[in-house]
C-alpha cells in the first residue's frame, strides 16, 4: 500500500509539474474527474473542494450540459440514454472552459432529470485558479481532454456502483426499483463498458474506492493547496 501511495504521489506531482510549465501560457488549472455512474466521483470532488478555498476552486458538473429534451413525451424520456456521449453538449462545455481560461464569466445551464430539460435560469460562473470538471463521460471527448491539465479516474467495484445507482435513481430521478434495474441493464452497464471504462487509459491518476479513499483525496488536496499558494504569491509578487 505504501508503494501505491508513493506511485500516486509521484504521478500527481509529475502532472502538476507539467502543467506548471504550461503556466507560461495558461493561468487556470483544469482538472477532469471521471468514473462510472455511482463510482463516488462527486463525493471525491466535494471533498477536494471542501479542503480548498471556495474562492479558488470552481466545480462544473457534466450533468449541467445534458441536451435539452423537454419536448419529448413521458415515454420517450424514459428511453433517453444519459450514458452515451451524444447526450452531452460538449461543444458548449468546451466553449465555456475556453471562456473561463480567457478570464470571462460563463452562464452555466441548469438541467433537471425529472423534466429532461434545461431551466430558463442559468448560473453565472467566474474564473478561478482551479476548475474541476466532473462527469462520467468527460474523458471520452478529445476536445475536453485537450483542455485538462490533470485527468483523474475514480474506479469503484461494479456491485457497489449498482447499489448507489439504485438509491440515487429512486430518490433523485423519480424511478422505481424495476425501472432502475431495466435502465441499468439496457443502458448504464453496456455504455459503461463501451464508453466509460475505456477512458481509464487517458487518466493521469486512478483513484480506487471513490470517496472512501481518504489518503488519495488528502494527497490531491494537499498539492492543490500548494499550487494555489504559489499562484497567490505570483499575483502578490
Amino acid at each position: 500500500m505504501d508503494f501505491l501511495l508513493f506511485l500516486f504521489h509521484y504521478k500527481f506531482m509529475k502532472s502538476l509539474y507539467i502543467c506548471n510549465l504550461a503556466k507560461q501560457i495558461y493561468s487556470m488549472l483544469v482538472i477532469g474527474i471521471a468514473g462510472g455512474s455511482g463510482s463516488g466521483k462527486t463525493t471525491v470532488v466535494k471533498k477536494i473542494a471542501a479542503g480548498c478555498s471556495s474562492q479558488s476552486v470552481t466545480v462544473i458538473p457534466q450533468d449541467a450540459y445534458y441536451k435539452d429534451q423537454g419536448g419529448l413525451t413521458a415515454e420517450e424520456k424514459q428511453k433517453i440514454n444519459f450514458d452515451h456521449p451524444s447526450s452531452i453538449e460538449f461543444s458548449l462545455l468546451v466553449k465555456h472552459l475556453d471562456m473561463l481560461r480567457n478570464g470571462q464569466t460563463i452562464q452555466m445551464p441548469v438541467y433537471s432529470y425529472l423534466t429532461c430539460a434545461r431551466a430558463k435560469e442559468t448560473i453565472p460562473v467566474e474564473p478561478t485558479d482551479v476548475v474541476i470538471v466532473e462527469g462520467i463521460l468527460i474523458l471520452s471527448d478529445p476536445e475536453m481532454r485537450a483542455r485538462m491539465d490533470i485527468k483523474i479516474f475514480v474506479d469503484t467495484d461494479s456491485d457497489e456502483r449498482l447499489m448507489r445507482i439504485i438509491r440515487r435513481d429512486i430518490h433523485e430521478r423519480g424511478r422505481n426499483y424495476d425501472q432502475v434495474l431495466t435502465h441499468y441493464e439496457n443502458w448504464v452497464k453496456p455504455m459503461h463498458m463501451q464508453f466509460i471504462e475505456p477512458t481509464k487509459r487517458y487518466a493521469d491518476i486512478i483513484v480506487p474506492e471513490g470517496g472512501a479513499n481518504e489518503k488519495a483525496i488528502q494527497i490531491i488536496t494537499s498539492h492543490l493547496h500548494h499550487y494555489m499558494m504559489e499562484e497567490k504569491n505570483k499575483k502578490n509578487g
